[in-house]
């Protein structure tokens, strides 16, 4: 268990109360904390034009996800892409809104993932590990989670991205927006962040796990599994960005885990987005290649994704299905993230364990 909160004095005190020896006046203190802050993306807060425009806005203008120049790339945003883009990327996102909880299915799944890892930490360590999610973009955000944090006397905090896989666009503007946060601190809690976990072993059994049950149950086995990956350009890996070579080592260690011979996993990349040249082969078209060479079953898993959202229910299920149909294909199949699966919430422990080295006792 954590120690229990400690003062100048080297009293230490229980629960929250006044410190010994203090004068009246002074703020009551709280059982010292140990706070794990989950954070993905993000989502808007409806699929309406405003919330889409806001979103898509915050989204766009970080320099992290589009590096050109403000003076170049902001008047384009504003006056052409965000006129037009809200309208059909909430029309994309209507098709799989959650209207049930009026939320995102990746909101829906995030919560899901928070409680199932809260409680199993509840079970372990008590009431003295809190933990909590925010978005890097929208709701909730991540100034006003570790404010929370700070709020409900924890001292130290870690900072979990959910992306297995390393990108300066998603895992450095996570920990950016982290550190932002701190900033705003009287008094700043220790701070940790979660490096990317593409390799760890019970992330990799919890992929092949995923397939295997998929896979048991297909009266037609896939011709090939198609892992897809989210894209970025081509230039960012030149620069030195880590996140390609992740991918490629998540697929080969994916197919030696399943015991696989070589050539039975693809690894592709989708959301490409503007002119420039991104990471090949794009998922979209690579999928309708294998349906004209014949391979007319086919799988597709995303392991970059902890949670499902709009690039996989909508648009691998949609245009990336779509386009192997199109070109012949018959059977396609699309694995689900590992979402609030057990061995992904046991995975996605262990690696918080692993962090909070020293921290936990």
């Amino acid at each position: 268990m954590l120690d229990a909160n400690s003062h100048s004095d080297g009293q230490v005190h229980p629960g929250q109360g006044r410190l010994a020896h203090a004068p009246a006046e002074h703020p009551p203190v709280r059982r010292a904390k140990i706070g794990v802050l989950l954070a993905n993306l993000g989502t808007p807060d409806g699929y309406d034009y405003w919330s889409m425009r806001r979103y898509l806005n915050e989204f766009l203008s970080d320099k992290r996800v589009i590096d050109i120049a403000a003076w170049k790339w902001q008047p384009l945003l504003q006056l052409v892409i965000l006129t037009k883009r809200p309208f059909t990327s909430g029309a994309n996102y209507k098709l799989i809104w959650n209207e049930e909880r009026n939320e995102s299915p990746l909101m829906t799944i995030t919560k899901d993932q928070t409680a199932a890892i809260s409680a199993v930490m509840a079970q372990k360590y008590g009431s003295e590990v809190m933990v909590d999610f925010c978005m890097r973009y929208g709701n909730p955000s991540t100034d006003s989670k570790v404010r929370a944090m700070v709020e409900a006397g924890c001292e130290k905090i870690l900072f979990f991205p959910l992306y297995p896989h390393y990108a300066g666009a998603t895992s450095a503007t996570a920990n950016d927006a982290f550190f932002r946060a701190l900033m705003k601190e009287k008094r700043q809690p220790s701070a940790r962040t979660v490096p990317e976990y593409f390799d760890h072993p019970l992330y990799i059994d919890a992929l092949a796990q995923s397939v295997e049950r998929v896979y048991a149950g297909l009266d037609v086995k896939p011709d090939v599994l198609v892992a897809s990956y989210h894209g970025m350009p081509k230039r960012y890996l030149m620069s030195g960005d880590p996140y390609h070579c992740h991918c490629a080592k998540t697929s080969r260690l994916l197919r030696e885990r399943l015991g696989w011979e070589k050539g039975a996993i693809d690894t592709t990349f989708q959301s490409v987005f503007g002119r420039e040249e991104w990471l090949r082969p794009y998922t979209v078209k690579h999928v309708a290649e294998l349906a004209k060479e014949g391979k007319k079953n086919i799988a597709v898993i995303a392991p970059a994704f902890s949670a499902d959202c709009i690039e996989t229910l909508e648009e691998i299920n949609g245009e990336i299905r779509e386009s192997f149909e199109h070109a012949g294909g018959e059977t396609f199949t699309y694995i689900p993230c590992l979402n609030d699966d057990p061995a992904h919430v046991n995975a996605l422990v262990t690696v918080i364990e692993e962090n909070l080295a020293g921290w936990l006792r």
